[in-house]
C-alpha cells in the first residue's frame, strides 16, 4: 500500500492505490509534500525548456504538457506522495500555470463561482462566492514568488510596482479589474485584489429572480431609464452599484450615442453606438495620468446622447452635474455613500471641492436640478446584494432637498438577516414624463 498525506499541517497519512480514478482531495494539495513536488518539477522544466530555448505561451500548449508530465514523471518516482489520475492532472495545471500563467490564481479565475479574489501576502488568498469571502487552500511558495507573479500581470501593461510606486490599478486580458499594493506600503507583505466580470451580463430577470429587487422595482427603474431620468447608485463597496449600472443600461434605446467613463472598464453594454473611455494614472516615467474629470470634459465634445459615469468620488461632479442640466438627460452615475441622504451630501461636499464657488443653497438646487433617481444598494451579512431604497427627487423647500420615496426594503429579526420589499409610494412624481418616455420606446 502507498501512503497519503491527509493533512499538510498534522502531517498524518491515510491509505490508497496509485493511479485509482477518485477526485482530487484538497488535504494534498495543500500538503508540504504536494508543494514540495510541484516546485520541484517546476524547476526541472524550467531548466529544459530554458536549455531548448523554448518560450511557453499559454498553459495549455501540448508540447509544454508534455515537457511538465515527464518531468512529474521523473519527480513522482522518487516522492513519498501517491496521486490518483486526477490529482496527476492537476499537478500538470498546477505547474503550466506557474510557467505560462498567474500560478495559483489561474484556478480561482477560472472558476465561475469565484466573484473576487484577495491575496493577503503569500500565505492567505481568499475568494467570494455568492456575496460570502472563505478562504482558500492555495498560497504561494514565499513573498518573492507573489512578487515574480504581479510583475507577471503589470509588466505587460506597461506598468511597474515597486518601493518607489508601491500601489497599481491595472487590468487583466480578461477585463478583470486588479489592485495591488506592495511594501513597504503593505506591511504584512504584497496584496492583491482581483474584481473579475462575469462573462455573460447579468439581466434584469437575474437580479428579481436572485431577489436583488422586485420586478415592480426593475419595471419602475427600466421606465425610469427610457424616460431619461438622470440616475445616482450609491451604496457601499462591493454591493453591486456596477452590476445594476450594467444591467439598467440594457434599456437605453439602440439609436442613442453613449459614452462611458470608467477607471477600469466594466460596463458591458449591448447598444451600437457606444464610446467607452477610460482614465489612466500617471506612469513612473512620467507619462502624466488622465483624470475622469478630463474624459468627462472631452466627453461633451464627443456629441453624447448620454454619459455614464463609472463612479463620482472628485472634481469630476461639477463636469457631471454640469452635462445633467444641460442637455444630457438620462445620463447615470455611481457613488459610495451608505445612504441616500449620505450620498446627497458627499455629492454637496464633492462640488464645492471641485471648485463650484456658490452657497450651500445653490448647490442643493443645482443637484436637485441634476438628478431626478436615486437608488441605494447594500450587501446584507449574508452576503446578498438588495436595492435598499427608491426614491425621486422632487426639488427644494427653503434650503433642503425634497425627496419622494417609492421604494424600500424594510429588515426584520435581530441580525436583519431578513426582510421585505415595501412600496412606499404607489405613484411617481414623474408620472407624465415616464409616460411619454414609455410610449415612445413602444413599451
Amino acid at each position: 500500500m502507498n501512503t497519503w498525506p491527509s493533512d499538510g499541517a498534522t502531517g498524518k497519512l491515510m491509505t490508497g492505490r496509485v493511479g485509482e480514478h477518485r477526485a482530487p482531495r484538497d488535504d494534498v494539495f495543500s500538503s508540504a509534500l504536494y508543494q514540495d513536488i510541484k516546485f520541484r518539477t517546476l524547476a526541472l522544466v524550467q531548466e529544459s525548456l530554458e536549455a531548448r530555448g523554448f518560450v511557453a505561451r499559454s498553459a495549455a500548449e501540448p508540447a509544454l504538457r508534455r515537457e511538465i508530465s515527464q518531468a512529474v514523471s521523473t519527480v513522482m518516482s522518487g516522492a513519498e506522495l501517491a496521486l490518483n489520475a486526477h490529482e496527476r492532472e492537476s499537478l500538470v495545471d498546477d505547474v503550466a500555470f506557474e510557467v505560462a500563467g498567474l500560478g495559483p490564481l489561474e484556478p480561482l479565475l477560472a472558476d465561475p463561482k469565484v466573484d473576487d479574489i484577495i491575496v493577503n501576502g503569500h500565505k492567505r488568498i481568499y475568494v467570494e462566492r455568492n456575496g460570502v469571502l472563505e478562504r482558500t487552500a492555495s498560497r504561494f511558495r514565499d513573498e518573492l514568488h507573489l512578487m515574480n507573479i504581479i510583475h507577471r500581470i503589470v509588466s505587460p501593461l506597461g506598468r511597474r510596482v515597486d518601493e518607489t510606486t508601491p500601489f497599481v490599478d491595472a487590468r487583466l486580458p480578461n477585463g478583470a479589474r486588479v489592485n495591488i499594493v506592495v511594501p513597504p506600503t503593505a506591511i504584512d507583505g504584497p496584496i492583491l485584489s482581483i474584481r473579475k466580470f462575469k462573462q455573460t451580463p447579468l439581466t434584469g430577470r437575474d437580479l428579481v429572480d436572485s431577489e436583488t429587487l422586485t420586478q415592480a422595482m426593475l419595471d419602475y427603474l427600466a421606465d425610469a431609464v427610457r424616460s431619461k431620468l438622470n440616475l445616482l447608485i450609491c451604496g457601499g463597496t462591493g454591493c453591486g452599484k456596477t452590476t445594476l449600472l450594467n444591467v439598467l443600461s440594457g434599456f437605453i434605446a439602440g439609436n442613442e450615442r453613449l459614452v462611458t467613463i470608467e477607471d477600469a472598464a466594466e460596463l458591458q453594454l449591448r447598444q451600437p453606438h457606444v464610446a467607452r473611455l477610460e482614465t489612466r494614472e500617471q506612469s513612473a516615467d512620467g507619462t502624466p495620468a488622465i483624470t475622469p474629470r478630463d474624459l468627462l470634459r472631452n466627453a461633451l465634445r464627443m456629441r453624447p446622447d448620454r454619459i455614464i459615469l463609472g463612479e463620482v468620488r472628485g472634481g469630476e461632479s461639477v463636469d457631471m452635474v454640469q452635462a445633467m442640466t444641460t442637455g444630457h438627460d438620462g445620463s447615470m452615475t455611481t457613488m459610495h455613500a451608505n445612504n441616500i441622504q449620505d450620498a446627497l451630501l458627499r455629492l454637496e461636499l464633492l462640488l464645492g471641492f471641485g471648485g463650484m464657488r456658490a452657497d450651500v443653497a445653490t448647490i442643493r438646487r443645482q443637484i436637485s436640478s441634476a438628478i431626478q433617481l436615486v437608488v441605494h444598494m447594500q450587501r446584507m451579512p449574508g452576503g446578498q446584494r438588495k436595492v435598499i431604497a427608491i426614491s425621486e427627487i422632487t426639488g427644494m423647500e427653503e434650503q433642503t432637498i425634497t425627496l419622494h420615496e417609492l421604494f424600500t426594503y424594510e429588515t426584520q429579526g435581530a441580525g436583519k438577516s431578513s426582510g421585505a420589499f415595501v412600496r412606499v409610494a404607489s405613484q411617481s412624481a414623474f408620472m407624465n414624463r415616464l409616460a411619454s418616455g414609455t410610449a415612445g420606446s413602444g413599451r
